[in-house]
């Protein structure tokens, strides 16, 4: 199953120069990576990052990180939290996630 992390441009730019990354300063407070899936990535997108432009939307397969992945209640509903670094080599794919008038625009999701 693919998880998704938004990024800011600044943090997706840092993870492409060091090929892997602790997260943004909230999972590092957290001491984990915060991810969501394909129904719950929408509304994470509009509590933490209403307004914001220039995101970038990540998908990883689960199952490649899966040694230190944990499914972990917030907000209602179970959310994938990684307990690692996550690499580069993980992420399958990296699409902007333009800010339209009516919120981001995602692509299609699986």
């Amino acid at each position: 199953m693919l998880i998704y992390k938004i990024l800011r441009k600044d943090e997706w730019a840092a993870f492409q120069a060091a090929g892997e990354t602790q997260g943004a300063p909230v999972d590092l407070a957290d001491g984990y990576i915060h991810f969501s899936t394909a129904e719950t990535v929408a509304a994470t997108a509009a509590k933490y990052f209403a307004g914001e432009d220039g995101l970038w939307l990540l998908a990883i397969e689960s199952d490649t990180i899966a040694d230190a992945l944990k499914w972990e209640p917030a907000r209602g509903t179970l959310f994938p939290h990684l307990y690692r670094t996550l690499r580069m080599a993980e992420v399958t794919l990296a699409v902007a996630l333009p800010l339209g008038p009516n919120g981001h625009i995602f692509p299609a999701l699986a």
